[in-house]
């Protein structure tokens, strides 16, 4: 991306906020071993600003006079020497923003603005926090701490860059077609690949192979899932041994130029019994209907009820639902969300809209989870919602099986 690029979304977000303050933290890095970090992941939000990909830089945006300073941490000379730092010229250049200064001179300049700004704007607690299996990463925490004892007033912008962020620019998707359709070319050059895959981490060794060689990385920890596996939404392990006649679901994104593609397939290992061409048909029907409805306009609960109706009829007709009404049993089969919004995170803000409008990317992902028969199917594409409908990023690639 371009320092325009930044730089217009850091004059959008001041425009949304009547020209406030906004103050934000990049990530720091987190313990991996015993004096190791895990590899490091930006903030999305403070990337989505600056462009920055270090750790524990911050950002200022004074909206009323439209300027923006990069607070760079202090480097010593041990790490400097173990890891580097990212140059003030470079960043400057990356951000578009005016001047980098240091963290004493940033809490002077604070301080000044405190005097001008009542209110500062920053990320607040993550919504879902509650929900997190996690420790969330400190770096937001500590910088809210500092400007609580600045400003009279700190308040959460969350909302107002998940709507920003949720309406895609031209730049964007263009780097989010490039993510997709790297990750549909994975799945059809492993698809290749299986008859002679004994492992399910083979599998996954394939696609890590194939995204390093085009430069791009995982979005997320891979899903590669065969036979029980599947109805284990999140199984991460992916090492146990391939089993013939047993269906492999493979959940798999590139990231590329800082965005995500999201893309599951279910393929069959060897001639698939009737029994899993038939739960692979019955997802593949609602995955077609539940696509077709896609358009700007359409109301966020009408398209949940739609998808309900969809995946409900299809249960019926495989018998593993009797009764329409019976929430039960149908959220034991299909017990996840149909769509997430997607772009620098996997699951993207979409800010909370009661329509879908154009410039939206989501997913759309119907599955069916049978623990008792071993089975586990699901089918997701990348959709963009244009003018007129919407665009299936990832639909050139067959459907699995």
């Amino acid at each position: 991306m371009k320092s325009s690029f930044f730089l217009a979304n850091r004059k959008s977000l001041a425009s949304t906020l009547d020209g406030g303050l906004v103050v934000l933290s990049a990530n720091s890095q987190m313990q991996r071993g015993n004096d190791a970090a895990f590899a490091f992941e930006q903030e999305s939000n403070f990337w989505y600003l600056c462009g920055i990909e270090e750790s524990d830089w911050w950002l200022i945006v004074d909206g009323t006079r439209g300027k923006s300073w990069l607070v760079a941490p202090e480097v010593d000379s041990v790490h400097q020497t173990f890891e580097g730092s990212l140059p003030h010229d470079e960043a400057l250049k990356i951000s578009g923003a005016n001047d980098v200064i240091s963290r004493d001179d940033a809490l002077k300049l604070l301080r000044e603005l405190a005097k001008k700004h009542s209110v500062v704007y920053t990320l607040g607690e993550h919504p879902q926090k509650d929900h997190f299996s996690f420790v969330e990463n400190p770096a937001q925490k500590k910088l809210t701490a500092v400007l609580e004892r600045t400003f009279s007033a700190v308040q959460d912008c969350r909302r107002e860059l998940a709507q920003l962020r949720a309406i895609k620019q031209p730049e964007e998707i263009a780097a989010m077609k490039k993510a997709i359709r790297l990750t549909t070319q994975a799945f059809t050059f492993v698809k290749e690949k299986l008859p002679e895959l004994k492992y399910e981490y083979e599998v996954e060794a394939e696609f890590d192979y194939y995204f390093k060689q085009h430069g791009a990385s995982h979005a997320y920890d891979p899903i590669v899932a065969h036979g029980k596996h599947a109805c284990t939404l999140h199984y991460a392990k992916n090492d146990a041994k391939l089993k013939k006649n047993t269906l492999l679901l493979m959940d798999i994104g590139a990231r590329y130029g800082g965005y995500s593609a999201d893309v599951t397939r279910t393929h069959a290992l060897g001639t698939p019994t009737r029994r899993q061409v038939e739960i692979h048909a019955a997802v593949e029907q609602a995955h077609r209907e539940i696509v077709q409805l896609l358009k700007p306009g359409l109301t966020i609960s009408s398209y949940h009820a739609k998808v309900e109706d969809s995946m409900k009829r299809v249960l019926v007709r495989i018998g593993l639902l009797k009764d329409l009404q019976d929430e039960a049993t149908y959220r034991m089969y299909f017990p996840h969300a149909i769509s997430h919004g997607l772009g620098i995170d996997t699951h993207d803000p979409l800010g909370a809209p009661e329509v879908f409008l154009e410039g939206m990317v989501l997913t759309v992902e119907p599955g069916i989870y049978i623990p008792k028969e071993g089975i586990g199917v699901r089918i997701e594409d990348d959709i963009l919602i244009t003018k007129t409908g919407h665009d299936n990023l990832s639909g050139r690639l067959s459907t699995g099986l």
